[in-house]
């Protein structure tokens, strides 16, 4: 049964598609779970920090379950952003139950598309790949596949690094300057990619240049079948998506640093560098994506085996309810500015 506990990840799902279902006040339910539910969850029950045994772990990777359960989410996905596109396009709706049905599928997109997306996009098959980055599409975030992978990875907790956050850094300037800095560096590393591969840049091997007619066809189609309005929901939709991501992005490496060696390097991705929480909701349902000092040990573990260590820095709660801190400045800078270590606080803000 213990295996089947993922299944709680298809929660916020199925609040959505009772909000699209019943409308009226029901539209926002998927926010009230996600940021007020779970966080209550959160501080009511226990952390769990045990890892498990490594016949535990052999024993996981054997078991298609953990993989069948991310591939789910693209027909649940699409599904329900069909469903809301549906119910808009014939139904009488108030502004409010329009804004509720936006936050509702963004949130949607934002946890079970681009989270599911950044799993399957560290696998080695192609097919699973391909998954995660058509989970990018809704979100107008295919780029993150490129950037991710071979930015993040390489760069995360140093300043050339896009996706870290700075010290007292806000969530809202690091929207923007993650969001721009992201997408410029996915053509960036596209291009020494296409130079490494001696491929031209007007090539197949040329990933952004499919990624964005991807998303251009997907808006006009959006408006050539349902109109402006059903384009604003898609579009509106996708940033709540992505700005969510962006929002785990911000709390995930807050403030943590890389230290310089004497060569002048950044010392290699340890487990001091990513912020971690064990506690059970939010792991479940961000498919252990807040054990992340372990993913950035090795990427291409998969989520059911991630493990906790000692050393990673621990918040004091878990991935939703730091995001929900996170939007109140004040408020995350007097909780995590005294969690970062000093050695890592620039001199001129020590």
């Amino acid at each position: 049964m213990k295996d089947l506990k993922y299944l709680a990840a298809f929660s916020i799902p199925l609040m959505a598609l009772l909000g699209i279902t019943f409308r009226g006040q029901f539209v926002w339910l998927t926010p009230f779970f996600t940021f007020i539910c779970i966080p209550v969850f959160e501080l009511i029950l226990p952390v769990n920090n045990e890892n498990l045994e490594e016949s535990e772990v052999k024993s996981r990777l054997k078991k298609r379950i953990f993989d069948w359960l991310l591939y789910l989410n693209l027909p649940l996905v699409f599904g329900i952003i069909f469903f809301a596109v549906f119910t808009i396009n014939h139904n009488e709706i108030a502004t409010y139950e329009f804004v509720g049905l936006v936050f509702s599928v963004g949130i949607v997109l934002g946890v079970n598309g681009i989270n599911v997306a950044h799993e399957l996009g560290h696998r080695q098959t192609t097919n699973e790949r391909f998954i995660g980055k058509a989970l990018l599409l809704p979100s107008f975030y295919m780029h993150f596949y490129i950037e991710h992978n071979y930015g993040h990875h390489l760069h995360a907790a140093t300043p050339e690094d896009p996706a870290t956050a700075k010290y007292n850094q806000s969530v809202y300037s690091f929207w923007i300057t993650s969001t721009v800095r992201q997408y410029i560096n996915a053509w960036k590393i596209q291009y020494k990619l296409l130079k490494n591969s001696k491929s031209s840049f007007v090539s197949l091997k040329n990933d952004m240049l499919w990624y964005t007619p991807l998303q251009i066809t997907y808006m006009i189609l959006t408006l050539f079948f349902f109109g402006k309005l059903i384009l604003t929901f898609v579009i509106l939709s996708g940033i709540v998506g992505f700005l969510l991501l962006e929002t785990v992005n911000y709390i995930e490496h807050y403030g943590l640093l890389r230290l310089k060696t004497k060569s002048g390097r950044y010392e290699r991705v340890k487990e001091m560098h990513s912020w971690n929480s064990n506690h059970v909701v939010g792991r479940i349902v961000l498919y252990e994506l807040t054990r992340h000092s372990d993913h950035h040990f090795k990427s291409s573990k998969k989520y059911q085996i991630l493990e906790c260590y000692d050393e990673s820095p621990q918040m004091p709660y878990g991935y939703p309810t730091s995001m929900v801190l996170s939007l109140i400045p004040p408020v995350w800078f007097s909780i995590m500015n005294k969690r970062v270590p000093k050695e890592m606080i620039p001199s001129v803000l020590a």
